[in-house]
């Protein structure tokens, strides 16, 4: 570090499908600053509770599918070959994933990886307390008989109510945003004002303030990050061989893993998806969700056809 300091906020959702495909640069950012920046989440609920349900919940879902389906053309994120129903609200994902954060940034990641892809690629969303706790069985370092208690107290509901009023206050900047691109990132108008477009990073240093918001690329969030903070020079380094990424997070897209060198692990589970394959740890095996979808695992032979 330089001496001066970096504060990234990231304006998220668990079930937000542009979030989910930004998952991979927000991976690669985390690790470029990783010894130089206080990162925080801000869990924007998404899916509010007082949302009306929908008159009529099939075509709900095959409306908001072809949403989906058109945000991964654009992100190449993997997305579910049938969405069962849109998530009836945030909460319950929301909740579980700020109460992982107390058990170290490594449980938090996976929790929040893991809620996502029971939207995004099961199909299924963690909408209800049940379906995120029976989503999170079998998470690498995660104490669930904890995060069950967590759930219910005061102190993260507290910090969702929070989050969410703070999601609500805009920086004036991305308020009536014009850009081009297919997720520009102005803000939201919402009955009562607006909200940060999910997601939003905020850059915060010595020389002020930027947010890069919507759907943009690694070097504009690095481009803020040095803005706020001249002089910055990044330090952390990403695992450099397909078996180091796999090992860090678990779950890759993979896409992820485009010009990456090495083999992937032994036993490596290969899920199918509507749009293309997501890669599993093998230790994933004893508790994901994901793998009643997986194909037979890869091989010590070789990394994945990605023909």
């Amino acid at each position: 570090m330089t001496g001066a300091w970096l504060e990234v906020v990231e304006y998220t959702d668990p079930l937000c499908p542009w979030a989910w495909g930004s998952e991979p640069k927000l991976r690669l950012l985390r690790e470029e600053l990783r010894g130089v920046a206080r990162h925080r989440r801000v869990f924007g609920m998404l899916f509010d509770e007082d949302d009306d349900p929908a008159p009529d919940p099939r075509a709900e879902a095959a409306w908001y599918a072809r949403y989906v389906e058109g945000i991964t053309a654009h992100t190449g994120a993997p997305r579910a070959a049938e969405l069962r129903r849109v998530a009836a609200g945030s909460l319950p994902a929301s909740l579980a994933s700020a109460a992982a954060e107390a058990q170290g940034p490594g449980p938090a990641e996976r929790v929040l990886r893991r809620l996502r892809e029971t939207a995004f690629v099961l199909g299924d969303p963690a909408d209800t307390p049940e379906r995120v706790l029976a989503a999170l069985h079998g998470v690498p370092g995660l104490d669930l008989g904890r995060l069950r208690a967590d759930l219910g107290s005061a102190a993260v509901r507290d910090r969702i109510d929070r989050d969410r009023a703070e999601t609500r206050r805009p920086v004036p900047e991305v308020v009536g945003l014009r850009a081009d691109g297919p997720h520009p990132g102005a803000a939201k108008e919402t009955e009562d004002g607006h909200r940060y477009a999910l997601p939003t990073l905020l850059f915060g240093g010595p020389a002020g303030r930027r947010a890069v918001p919507g759907w943009r690329p690694l070097r504009e969030y690095l481009a803020a990050a040095r803005a706020v903070c001249p002089g910055l020079v990044p330090q952390g380094r990403p695992p450099s061989t397909a078996a180091g990424l796999l090992e860090r997070h678990r779950s890759l897209f993979e896409s992820e893993l485009a010009g990456v060198p090495g083999e992937l692990p032994e036993g490596t589970l290969r899920v199918g998806t509507g749009n293309g394959t997501l890669l599993l740890h093998p230790t994933e095996r004893s508790g994901s969700p994901l793998v009643s979808r997986c194909a037979p695992p890869v091989s010590p032979a070789g990394p994945p056809d990605r023909s």
